[in-house]
């Protein structure tokens, strides 16, 4: 990218602006009502697909430099790295309708959907991605409807956009839960622009990072990784410890899971990177309600995992132990899940006896959970253990997943 499109998305980044911002901002310097420019037009004019043409006095105007600067040829010596902007949906899915028919909202119908969007994140924790699908699907529609049919004021618009972006990392996070990918990832790209829109950096990291997660996990390892790294530098260094913790933990998946000696050891860096933000943690600086979840406990999963991909079983092996002491039977699918780890773990450790033991709880704990994540869990133990196939004990679990 280069030329006006270069110059344009240069000066709006030195100023902290997102798309959306800068829209509204051209259509205040050029006096007009309503909104002629809107955030997908700014992003048209900066990947080159169209031109400012009669807006271009008015773009130097707001970015507050001559129009020379925008049009000076640039020689950019390597592509810029990738941005949050780049993963936005080409379309927007939340352009307002002309005319709108509903009628006026205020804060109390934004306070209900809040009431409900931490509902589902609550119901998130013990239900699966296939019993939870349906009904959070319905309540993005809802909420989508809500914002491009009824009229309200520019504070209860944002509002109402941070609660839709919130909403699609729940409904993202269900769906991928559920093995629907391409719904999760719409979904994601969909609350990605909700959060750019309400420029809730720290909103839209946690939606770029759970993407990036799905990108990881499906075969999209160098996505996931440049999707991580897009996260975390668009959140910023003034994004709540817990925040920047949480992107720095799914930064060491992505590493982990591109492979290769390099990446290693930037996952390891990135782990104890998190550990430090987290121990920044305070009662001073306030953390979104939605990373209620974040702790220690959590960091240490990740590590656990992260150690186990690189197939280093005696560190992994105490720390999964530990972790899954941590959690009840309500738990169902995150104890299959950690479970499976530990069975890969004892695998690699040379403990296949144990392995297969854990394997057989994996199996049973995955037989009542409708998660796609669990079952491809089962897929991958039952892959290691099959290694170690003369082994009487692997060889019944073997036997009996098969039958």
């Amino acid at each position: 990218m280069s030329g006006i499109g270069g110059s344009i998305r240069q000066q709006r980044e030195r100023l902290g602006w997102s798309q959306a911002r800068l829209a509204r901002e051209v259509c205040r310097a050029a006096g007009v009502v309503g909104e002629p420019v809107g955030r997908q037009e700014v992003s048209r004019w900066e990947t080159g697909k169209r031109t400012p043409r009669e807006w271009l006095r008015f773009l130097a105007a707001a970015l507050g430099v001559p129009v020379d600067t925008l049009t000076a040829p640039q020689t950019a010596v390597e592509p810029p790295l990738p941005t949050l902007a780049d993963f936005l949906p080409a379309e927007d899915p939340l352009e307002p309708l002309q005319g709108r028919t509903g009628g006026r909202i205020g804060m109390g119908q934004v306070d209900d959907l809040q009431q409900r969007v931490h509902g589902l994140r609550l119901a998130d924790d013990f239900l699966a991605g296939g019993d939870l699908l349906r009904p959070a699907l319905r309540e993005l529609r809802k909420a989508v409807r809500i914002f491009r049919e009824q009229s309200y004021t520019e504070t209860v618009g944002r509002q109402l956009l941070v609660q839709i972006g919130e909403l699609a990392q729940i409904v993202g996070w269900v769906a991928s839960d559920a093995g629907q990918h391409a719904e999760a990832e719409r979904v994601y790209r969909l609350g990605l622009s909700a959060a750019t829109q309400a420029e809730d950096r720290t909103l839209a990291g946690n939606l770029a990072g759970s993407l990036a997660y799905q990108l990881s996990n499906t075969g999209r390892e160098l996505e996931g990784l440049d999707l991580s790294r897009a996260a975390l530098d668009g959140a910023g260094l003034d994004a709540p410890p817990k925040a920047r913790a949480l992107y720095l933990d799914r930064l060491a998946w992505a590493h982990t899971k591109a492979g290769g000696t390099e990446n290693a050891q930037a996952a390891m860096r990135a782990l104890g990177e998190a550990s430090q933000a987290l121990s920044e943690d305070s009662d001073g600086i306030k953390s979104p309600a939605y990373l209620y979840w974040v702790d220690a406990g959590e960091l240490q999963v990740m590590e656990a995992r992260v150690m186990t991909e690189l197939r280093r079983p005696l560190r992994a092996v105490p720390l999964l132990r530990d972790v899954l002491g941590q959690y009840d039977a309500t738990h169902t699918r995150e104890l299959a899940l950690y479970s499976s780890w530990l069975s890969v773990a004892l695998a690699d450790g040379g403990e296949p006896e144990e392995s297969a033991a854990v394997a057989e709880r994996v199996i049973s704990l995955s037989a009542d959970v409708s998660s796609e994540r669990t079952a491809e869990r089962v897929r991958v133990v039952l892959a290691r253990l099959a290694e170690y196939a003369d082994v009487p004990e692997v060889r019944e679990v073997l036997d009996r997943a098969a039958a």
